[in-house]
């Protein structure tokens, strides 16, 4: 690797990027909001606490079984506004269109967004448009900023030994869909991204805001780059047990063949939830209650430990360690 140059494993969301974030935009753009870390910065306002993210999307392909990048560049940000405990409410947009780009697929694109605004609930409400010369972009990127307002119950709370970890539903089906369809892969099964908004989901828990510890999207690097950075922010570690993982065998199957650990694969439709112990079944089943939360599951709890490790335990109880990711396997998911 090339110390002196960027490199596609900065952009993984693993040990690169963290390193790169760390050495140069906190370094540059240090302010105790942004050195929180957190998918969006919380500030306060006259009318309680908001939510403020940004994003930007170079997914390839473009379309994909399940979704494409527009609908993609609307769920992201409106997850990670959901996960910061927000209620969503307006979006901006921009595009970088390389020349040539056909109209027809930025109709389909935009049609796309407007959909997944119209279910999530939210506005776009500002946007820019930028085209740059043929072979400088790699078709469209799209850059989404969003706004909500933070529920009032909900803040992010210490973790301790015994609190449970919650994933919404089954994963690695974004990641698995991208690789099929870049790479023309047949196979047989029902491989679909995950690609929706998740604040239905969130937002059916707000009985359950003074039991949830921390929120969390995996997006780039799976639930074990999200588990790691959880680990690691609370300064505890985390044991999940693969048995209890919900992954479709289809999914698995393909990903043997590929050889790509799904805990490592994008989820674009899934949150982690910590939660209090003594809450975190009923949460589970107000989860299950919803028709994208059925297959949610329990998969772990974190445990006494300041190393911010990530222990998976598989059926017969052996055990490794879910390192943090040096190399991604699949670029540009998102």
């Amino acid at each position: 690797m090339d110390k002196d140059k960027i490199t596609l494993s900065h952009g993984s969301g693993g040990l690169h990027t963290k390193n790169l974030i760390n050495d140069i935009f906190y370094k540059h753009f240090s302010n105790m909001m942004l050195l929180q870390g957190l998918d969006s910065a919380i500030f306060e306002g006259e009318s309680g606490r908001f939510a403020f993210t940004t994003d930007s999307f170079a997914v390839k392909p473009i379309f994909f079984r399940g979704g494409d990048i527009g609908k993609l560049a609307v769920c992201g940000t409106v997850n990670d506004l959901s996960v910061a405990g927000a209620k969503p409410l307006y979006l901006s947009c921009g595009f970088i269109i390389e020349e040539g780009f056909l109209i027809e697929d930025l109709n389909r694109i935009a049609k796309s967004m407007a959909s997944a605004s119209e279910e999530a609930g939210v506005k776009i409400v500002t946007g820019d448009t930028k085209v740059v010369e043929k072979g400088s972009a790699d078709g469209i990127f799209i850059n989404t900023s969003g706004i909500g307002i933070v529920n009032k119950n909900y803040w992010m709370k210490k973790i301790i030994p015994g609190d449970e970890i919650i994933v919404t539903g089954t994963i690695a089906e974004h990641g698995t869909a991208i690789a099929l369809d870049r790479y023309s892969i047949k196979a047989k099964g029902n491989f679909i991204s995950d690609c929706a908004p998740i604040n239905q989901i969130i937002g059916s828990l707000e009985a359950f805001m003074d039991s949830i510890k921390i929120m969390k999207d995996p997006t780039r690097g799976g639930i074990a780059t999200a588990l790691s950075e959880i680990a690691d922010y609370a300064n505890v570690s985390a044991h999940i047990f693969e048995e209890n993982i919900p992954i479709r065998k289809e999914v698995n199957s393909i990903n043997e063949l590929l050889g790509i650990d799904p805990l490592y694969l994008a989820c674009e439709g899934r949150a982690i939830i910590v939660a209090d112990k003594e809450k975190s079944q009923e949460i589970l089943s107000q989860i299950r209650q919803l028709d994208n939360g059925q297959n949610a599951q329990i998969i772990g709890h974190f445990q006494e430990s300041k190393d911010g490790q990530v222990l998976v335990e598989n059926y017969f109880g052996g055990k490794r360690i879910l390192a943090n990711m040096i190399c991604d396997a699949l670029p540009r998911i998102c």
